[in-house]
């Protein structure tokens, strides 16, 4: 078949390389521009271009596809089906009927649930036991294709927006090549429509709401700090400055004011909150490096009784 992907970070460099070790070969790569990165803010490539070229793949950086000379180029390479995973530029109606089979996508969800940008953050935050991965073929809407199938995947209770990313790396990278495999052999590949009445929205996630309001019950707060480890931390304040908290385990019981500390030792900082508390294990003020609560403390003593800040401030 001739395949052709597209995709931007290491979820769908993943895909491409599962695609390349399943022995298809990729004729064309579509990936964002470099961005700068780092201390120097020097341009860099995404991973799935760094893959592409450690092939030897055609890549293509569009910085927009919304006019004709954009994609006309693209299209002009002739393609079965693309595939396209966390791409991160809307596909225009003339692309996704270039292929021979269509646009084919990796979502991280399960399908109506969780359209959009921030699949992983939102199934976390909304506290759901399962997620997974949709492949879908692509329409005109956001994420409003038919479902060719869904992979399901159980939410660990611990799970973090890392973790349960890197399993869904693996489980989309899995799940696209059966499809290309039902593709190549020349198997009928059907898809349901979905269910509008069962659709939910994954907004792109807003910094604000990575800021902690203490008054919430510590359940909540907890899936606040999992659902924003790696980005953008969960994020509250002392004494005026900055403190991310990254790891956190909730308690039952009554506390006190929410946000005052009701323990600051070698082993854990306690929390309280709305209901229940938060047993803090591993933090960091702005500017300094994620801290097990043992070495933070060393060099920034909490007392009991400080009250942390919150959405008021």
């Amino acid at each position: 078949m001739r395949i052709g992907f597209a995709g931007t970070p290491v979820f769908a460099a993943s895909a491409l390389e599962a695609i390349l070790a399943a022995g298809f070969s990729v004729d064309l790569v579509l990936t964002q521009p470099d961005r700068p990165r780092g201390r120097g803010m020097r341009l860099e490539p995404g991973p799935v271009k760094v893959t592409a070229m450690r092939r030897s793949l055609d890549v293509r950086q569009p910085a927009t596809l919304k006019g004709e000379r954009d994609w006309a180029p693209i299209v002009a390479v002739k393609l079965d089906v693309l595939v396209v995973a966390a791409y991160g530029l809307l596909v225009p109606p003339p692309m996704l009927a270039w292929p021979r089979h269509g646009c084919i996508n990796i979502h991280a969800s399960l399908l109506p649930r969780w359209r959009g940008a921030a699949p992983i953050e939102r199934a976390l935050l909304a506290g759901d036991p399962e997620t997974g991965i949709s492949i879908m073929r692509m329409d005109e809407g956001l994420d409003t294709g038919p479902v060719i199938s869904r992979h399901r995947l159980p939410i660990e209770p611990r799970e973090t927006a890392a973790t349960l990313r890197a399993r869904l790396t693996v489980l989309g990278a899995r799940a696209i090549v059966e499809t290309l495999l039902r593709f190549d052999a020349g198997e009928p590949v059907d898809a349901e429509a979905q269910d509008p009445s069962a659709a939910s929205y994954a907004a792109k996630i807003d910094r604000a709401e990575a800021l902690i309001d203490w008054r919430a019950d510590a359940a909540t707060i907890d899936r606040i700090v999992r659902a924003f480890d790696p980005a953008p931390g969960a994020q509250t304040s002392v004494d005026g400055a900055t403190l991310k908290i990254w790891k956190a385990v909730p308690i039952a019981g009554c506390f006190g004011a929410p946000g005052s500390i009701v323990r600051a030792d070698g082993s854990a900082i306690i929390v309280a909150c709305g209901n229940g508390a938060l047993t803090v294990s591993e933090l960091q003020r702005a500017g300094g490096k994620r801290m097990a609560v043992r070495a933070f403390l060393a060099g920034h003593p909490l007392s009991v009784g400080t009250r942390l800040g919150s959405k008021d401030g």
